[in-house]
C-alpha cells in the first residue's frame, strides 16, 4: 500500500509514520516533510522518484503528474480504471496525508503580496480534493488529531465507511476554508473595491459545541474566524477557569467587550445583562471603576458579565466575589487576583491580551446576521464620536457636560434602539432601550435612574421624532442632550430644548442597533 504524506503541519508526524510503516505501507513524500521523516529514520522515497520527474519551477511543480493523481483517483472496482492503470504502470496510492501552506499564518505576521502569493497551495488542495473525492478507496486525512483514529483502524483491518465519510467532510471543509481565506485576503487588498464580493466565502473553524443555544432544545456551536487577529475578541480570548461557556455568556461577552473597547486609556468597568449595558463607569482605580459601575444598578448586576480595561488586581477580584457574576473578560489577571477568584469556581474568566488594553478590536472586516433564506452583512459600526458636532441651542454645553455628552454617546451605540442613555461624565446612570417608542425609553431609564438623574446627560441613538421624548428627559433631570439630528421636526425640538435651557449637539451620525 501506498501513503502520500506532505504536510506542513508536522504536529505528531513521525509518530504516525512510524504506525503506517509497521501497518504495512510505503511512504511517498515531498520537500520538507520528506527531509522529516529521513531525519526520524523512516524508509520513503520522494514523489519525483516516484513520477520519474523532478521538480520543477522552485518547488512550484511537484505533485500535478498522472502518477500521482491518477493513483489517488483511479477506481479498483471498475474494469477499465484497473486496466488502464495497469497499462501506464500507475500503482495506487491508498492513503492521502496533506494539510497545506500556511497562508493564513503569513498574512497574519504580516507577510507582502509575494510572499502571501507563494503560500497559496496548488497541489495540496489538488490531492486532498481527489483524495476525497474517491474516498470510497482512498483514506484523505487533514488533520493531525485525527491520526490516531486512522491508525487504529489501519490496525484494526483498515478504516469503515463511516470514518471515510467522516474523513471526507472534514478534507473538503479544510479546502474550502482555506480558499476562503484566500478569497478574503484578496478582497481585503482591493479595498473598498471588492467589500460586498459576488461570492463571498467566510472561513471559520469550530472551537467547540455548546450545550445548547438560546434556549436548551437548540443545538448550537462556536466558530471563530480562521485567521489570527491581533486584537481582542471573544473567539480569540482564552478560557481561564470556569464552567463550559454558553450562547447567551458567549453574546453577552462579546457585548461587554465591545463596550470595554470603547473606553481604552483608564480603569474602566462594564457590567452586561441580557445584552444590554446596566453598569458602565470610569475611576482612578479597577476596584473604583467596577463598584460604581454595580451601583448604578445593583438589580441588574446580579448574575452579569462584567468586561474590564485594565489587568484585574487582587482588590477588583476581591470586590467581584461580593456578588453572582456569571463570566468576566479583561486584558489580563494578577496572580494575586486568580488566587481569590479561583474560589468563585463556577465564573467563567475570559483573558482576551493586550488588544484590550489599547482598545484595539479584532476586527473581522464584515459582521453577519441570519436571516430566513439568507445573511445580511455590514461593516462592523466603528464610528467615533465627532469632535466638532453642532450646537444648535442657545445654550452651549459646559465642559464637564460636554465630557458627560461624550461618555454618554459612546454607551448609547451599544444599547438596542430606541436607545436612550443617562450619564455623568464617568458613569453611566440609567439606560432604556428595545422599545417601540422613543418616549417609552426615555421613560423606563427616568424609572430606573431616580434622582440620580439630576444634571446628567442624555443621549439618543436616533433623532427624536416628537418633543415628548425630549420633555420626559428635562422632567427626569437632564441637563443637555446629544442626537443625530435629521428630523422633520428639529425646529421644534431645538425650540423645546431652548424652552427647558437644556444644551443640546447633533451628531449627524446614528447608532441603530436592532
Amino acid at each position: 500500500m501506498l501513503a502520500l504524506i506532505s504536510v506542513s503541519d508536522k504536529q505528531g508526524l513521525l509518530p504516525f509514520a512510524e504506525g503506517l510503516v509497521a501497518a504495512g505501507f510505503q511512504l511517498l513524500s515531498t520537500g520538507g516533510t520528506l527531509s522529516a521523516l529521513k531525519a526520524g529514520g523512516l524508509p520513503v522515497r520522494s514523489v519525483a522518484q516516484h513520477t520519474g520527474q523532478p521538480e520543477i519551477l522552485g518547488g512550484r511543480v511537484k505533485t500535478l503528474h498522472p502518477r500521482i493523481h491518477g493513483g489517488i483517483l483511479g477506481r479498483l472496482d471498475l474494469a477499465s480504471d484497473a486496466a488502464e492503470l495497469a497499462a501506464q504502470g500507475i500503482a495506487p496510492i491508498s492513503l492521502v496525508v496533506v494539510n497545506l501552506y500556511p497562508f493564513r499564518e503569513a498574512v497574519a505576521r504580516g507577510a507582502g503580496w509575494d510572499e502571501a502569493i507563494e503560500n497559496i497551495d496548488i497541489g495540496g488542495p489538488a490531492m486532498i480534493r481527489a483524495a476525497a473525492k474517491n474516498a470510497d478507496r482512498v483514506t484523505v486525512v487533514v488533520d493531525p488529531a485525527d491520526y490516531g483514529a486512522v491508525l487504529e483502524a489501519y490496525r484494526a483491518g483498515g478504516p469503515g465507511v463511516a470514518l471515510r465519510r467522516a474523513l471526507q467532510r472534514t478534507a473538503f471543509a479544510h479546502t474550502a476554508a482555506y480558499e476562503a481565506a484566500i478569497s478574503g485576503w484578496l478582497a481585503q487588498q482591493a479595498g473598498d473595491e471588492a467589500r460586498f464580493p459576488g461570492q463571498l466565502q467566510p472561513a471559520l473553524q469550530r472551537v467547540q459545541a455548546l450545550r445548547y443555544g438560546e434556549n436548551p432544545h437548540q443545538a448550537a456551536a462556536l466558530y471563530r474566524t480562521t485567521t489570527p487577529e491581533a486584537g481582542a475578541t471573544v473567539g480569540g480570548a482564552r478560557v481561564l477557569q470556569g464552567k463550559e461557556l454558553s450562547w447567551n455568556n458567549l453574546l453577552d461577552l462579546d457585548a461587554a467587550l465591545r463596550l470595554a473597547l470603547e473606553f481604552p486609556g483608564g480603569p474602566c468597568a462594564i457590567i452586561i445583562k441580557h445584552n444590554t449595558p446596566c453598569g458602565v463607569a470610569r475611576d482612578a482605580s479597577l476596584e473604583a471603576a467596577f463598584r460604581a459601575a454595580r451601583a448604578s444598578d445593583e438589580v441588574s448586576a446580579f448574575g452579569g458579565i462584567v468586561a474590564f480595561t485594565r489587568e484585574v488586581d487582587e482588590a477588583t477580584a476581591r470586590a467581584m466575589t461580593e456578588g453572582f457574576l456569571e463570566a468576566a473578560i479583561a486584558p489580563s489577571y494578577s496572580e494575586a487576583a486568580r488566587a481569590v477568584l479561583t474560589a468563585k469556581k463556577h465564573l467563567r474568566l475570559l483573558e482576551a491580551g493586550e488588544g484590550l488594553l489599547r482598545g484595539a478590536e479584532g476586527k473581522a472586516p464584515l459582521e453577519f446576521r441570519s436571516v430566513s433564506g439568507g445573511v445580511l452583512v455590514q461593516e462592523r459600526d466603528h464610528a467615533e464620536p465627532p469632535l466638532d458636532w453642532r450646537v444648535v441651542t442657545k445654550r452651549a454645553p459646559t465642559a464637564e457636560e460636554d465630557e458627560a455628552l461624550r461618555f454618554a454617546w459612546r454607551v448609547c451605540k451599544h444599547v438596542k434602539s430606541n436607545a436612550i442613555v443617562f450619564a455623568h461624565r464617568d458613569r453611566l446612570l440609567a439606560a432604556g432601550g428595545g422599545q417601540t417608542s422613543r418616549v417609552d425609553s426615555v421613560k423606563i431609564a427616568a424609572a430606573r435612574g431616580g434622582e440620580a438623574l439630576r444634571g446628567s446627560a442624555v443621549a439618543s441613538d436616533a433623532f427624536f421624532p416628537f418633543r415628548d421624548g425630549l420633555d420626559a428627559a428635562a422632567a427626569a433631570g437632564a441637563t443637555c442632550v446629544v442626537q443625530p439630528g435629521g428630523s422633520v421636526r428639529d425646529a421644534e425640538l431645538v425650540a423645546a430644548a431652548d424652552e427647558h435651557g437644556l444644551a443640546m449637539v447633533f451628531t449627524g451620525v446614528r447608532h441603530f442597533r436592532h
